[in-house]
């Protein structure tokens, strides 16, 4: 059997240069399966996407999926990428194995947790503010600059991440705090401002809504005090007032602490977020 792509449809282009093509994956001419590539928008076209690759059951573990792999990469490779990110749902087992013999490694991933029935109390001391337009301003502008040297950590060229970082922000507050379901809160300790968190609904996966963490940070001079763990319980707070069942949030493989303070909690991963040089 000679595993190749075939194309299901033509390359669709975006006004941002973006490109996406699906594909077939063939034995001899004959669908076993299918798979979507993207370039990713906004980044230059320097990164590119192998989403939903999809073997039928009755011919797997044939090695079929490691060919359309290897032959969605070069395709990638035509598009100009210099790499190539991917997303491995965390029951995955099979995925997981086959991004590893790859060479891919994980960049990030996205975690849930069920609420609780009771919304959870701060530690006594800790009070909860939303934010005064004044705050959201300088809160804004420093969110946006922190989320670029995020994009950049993510593989986003550096030229590209500033305006990835932007558009990002105008699409989930377009309205700033009276965007619609939105919440920035700070977190206050004797009258000073130890913190702030950012949660609003969100279609986390397809048909997964959850409260979603959007951004969350402890100010540095207050950092190892148990803030960072005070805020996450602010998030739940307020997306059970929301009427929210479930919380979801995104982080970095490489930022240990956060890791290991939302495993504490009870959150679960969703899916890895994986990426390999080409």
């Amino acid at each position: 059997m000679t595993t190749t792509l075939r194309p299901a449809g033509p390359i669709q282009s975006g006004a941002d240069g973006a490109q996406r093509r699906a594909y077939d994956v063939c034995d001899n001419g004959r669908p076993v399966g299918s798979v979507a590539l993207a370039v990713e928008p906004g980044v230059g076209g320097a990164t590119g996407l192998i989403r939903a690759l999809r073997i039928d059951e009755a011919v797997r573990r044939r090695g079929r999926g490691t060919i359309a792999a290897l032959a969605s990469e070069e395709i990638l490779r035509g598009w100009g990428c210099a790499q190539v990110c991917t997303e491995v749902a965390a029951g995955d087992t099979a995925g997981q194995r086959l991004a590893a013999a790859l060479g891919y490694t994980e960049r990030s991933r996205n975690m849930v947790k069920t609420l609780p029935e009771e919304p959870p109390a701060l530690p006594d001391g800790l009070t909860a503010h939303p934010m005064t337009p004044e705050e959201f301003a300088a809160w804004e502008r420093d969110a946006i600059a922190a989320y670029t040297e995020n994009l950049v950590s993510r593989g986003v060229p550096r030229e590209a991440a500033p305006a990835a970082a932007r558009a990002s922000h105008a699409r989930h507050l377009p309205d700033g705090l009276a965007t619609e379901g939105a919440r920035l809160d700070h977190l206050r300790h004797g009258g000073e401002t130890v913190g702030h968190v950012w949660e609003a609904p969100f279609e986390m996966h397809p048909g997964m809504r959850v409260g979603y963490v959007f951004d969350v940070e402890v100010a540095e001079p207050y950092r190892g005090r148990g803030y960072g763990r005070a805020l996450m319980l602010q998030a739940e707070r307020i997306a059970l007032a929301a009427g929210e069942t479930r919380i979801g949030l995104h982080v970095v493989t490489a930022n240990t602490p956060a890791l290991r303070l939302y495993e504490s909690l009870g959150y679960e991963p969703t899916q890895h977020n994986l990426a390999k040089p080409l």
